[in-house]
């Protein structure tokens, strides 16, 4: 047993409690102790066999047929045996500290002596780089290896809280991901009635936004005044990474129910001036983190342009995920700063003259029942005009969907309320949907705002929230 060994069995005996043990006391072990998964002489065998996949002697083909091996003998394991061997990758293919200690000093020696520092920044690059990110390259080279790092970060990723151990495991994997998915590689496809049917099966099973109900369903979604595109990586060839689903109208919508009538007949593109993104679908969870919905909607703006010049004006029909959750924390504040006229009001419509936010609350738990002049819709209303065109956290707006569409330079154009009538709505939101409009010629304007703290909105949305 070495010395580190030893120092942590008396600790967990002076504890009266055993603590974890690292990968390396485990492997050093000759029996598990309860709670640990794989045993010690499973861990030294795992060990040696991605050892074996990061050994430069190999070609890269050698090393993707082991990594296929290695992955296939972990399809196989339990969620408490992949985590072994999740911490195995963590801990023993980390770089070499000494190494980069090294590297960092001769990198800091070149600049403080102001000369030529271009060779100990390489040296110290290489230093960083990881035998781990040599073992993920490896894993990818494979014809399933890319599936395979991709569903691992996704089983990984709820473990980061509870086990901070996973946390380089994790980034590397993103880094990697970040680099592998670029847009520069990924390839911008329709899919439509004539795609093939797995593939509007995958839109089924991924759509995030308005769950599809039938083939019916997504067939009118694929009619001819619609238009779905999604990005594709070589790899994944037919695995959408994203995609998005539009209505070619003469309006912006103020409803998702007409988009969704699968009895409607279809829109005259002729007299298409309006291009309606109303979902957007991310597939993979193992992907979060890397950014590539922005270039989609540009790409697909790009693409529609060309087919349909008449397009001038692009907006979305988005729902607000967070603004129910949002205002039960916030309404008693948001009721104090409402002036007496208005509290008034209120009070009158709920037959409650000392109003407090409980009440309201209550009252709004019917929104479709509610009149377009009564004073709790109306204050529904302003509250999610506040919560979308102020509400920030770190410099960021605190609705996800709003993040996205105004950190890709959209602005807040239009409250829509029964927007979304539908169960998940309501509980959402209230039923009350947005409209952000991409106003081509502003996009830098509204992002150099948003960086300032002042989301973009329009005059409406402003008249809303004052």
């Amino acid at each position: 047993m070495t010395g580190n060994s030893m120092r942590n069995l008396a600790d967990s005996m002076r504890s009266g409690a055993r603590a974890p043990r690292s990968m390396e006391e485990r492997m050093e072990a000759t029996l598990r102790r309860p709670g640990e998964a794989l045993s010690p002489r499973a861990l030294r065998k795992a060990l040696a066999d991605m050892q074996a996949i990061v050994d430069a002697r190999l070609s890269e083909v050698e090393a993707g047929r082991r990594a296929a091996e290695v992955a296939q003998w972990y399809a196989t394991l339990s969620a408490d045996e992949r985590r072994d061997v999740w911490l195995l990758m963590s801990e023993r293919f980390a770089p070499d500290a000494a190494r980069i200690q090294a590297a960092r000093a001769q990198y800091d020696a070149a600049v403080s002596r102001g000369g030529e520092s271009g060779q100990a920044e390489v040296r110290l690059r290489r230093a960083l780089v990881s035998p781990r990110a040599r073992l993920l390259q490896r894993f990818a080279v494979a014809e399933p290896g890319m599936r395979f790092l991709i569903d691992l970060r996704a089983e990984l990723l709820p473990h980061l809280r509870e086990d901070t151990r996973l946390v380089a495991l994790e980034a590397e994997l993103e880094h990697l991901f970040s680099t592998w998915f670029d847009v520069a590689f990924l390839d911008l496809r329709r899919i439509s009635w004539d795609s093939p049917a797995s593939l509007i099966e995958k839109l089924i099973r991924y759509e995030a936004v308005h769950d599809i109900r039938s083939w019916s369903d997504v067939k009118n979604r694929l009619d001819s005044d619609r238009r779905c595109y999604g990005f594709f990586h070589p790899r994944l060839p037919n695995e959408p990474l994203i995609f998005v689903e539009v209505a070619l109208l003469d309006h912006i919508s103020d409803g998702i129910t007409p988009l969704l009538d699968e009895a409607a007949a279809a829109g005259d593109l002729s007299r298409a001036t309006t291009a309606i993104f109303y979902s957007i679908s991310s597939t993979q969870v193992g992907l979060r983190g890397v950014s590539f919905g922005d270039s989609l909607i540009k790409r697909v703006v790009e693409t529609l342009s060309s087919e349909f010049p008449k397009l001038k004006v692009f907006a979305t029909l988005s729902p607000v995920p967070g603004f129910r959750g949002w205002l039960a924390k916030n309404a008693a504040a948001l009721l104090e700063a409402t002036d007496d006229k208005r509290r008034a009001e209120l009070g009158r419509a709920i037959g409650q003259p000392d109003v407090d936010a409980a009440a309201v609350l209550r009252a709004a738990e019917q929104p479709l029942a509610l009149e377009a002049r009564s004073p709790v819709r109306q204050w529904l209303m302003r509250a999610c005009a506040r919560y979308l065109g102020a509400e920030l956290k770190d410099g960021q707006p605190v609705d996800p969907v709003a993040r996205f569409h105004l950190g890709n330079g959209a602005r807040v154009e239009r409250l829509n309320w029964g927007g979304d009538p539908s169960a998940k709505g309501l509980k959402q939101s209230y039923g009350l949907m947005v409209n952000y409009l991409y106003d081509l010629k502003r996009l830098d304007k509204h992002r150099a705002l948003l960086a300032q703290g002042r989301v973009p909105v329009s005059r409406e949305i402003d008249g809303l929230r004052g």
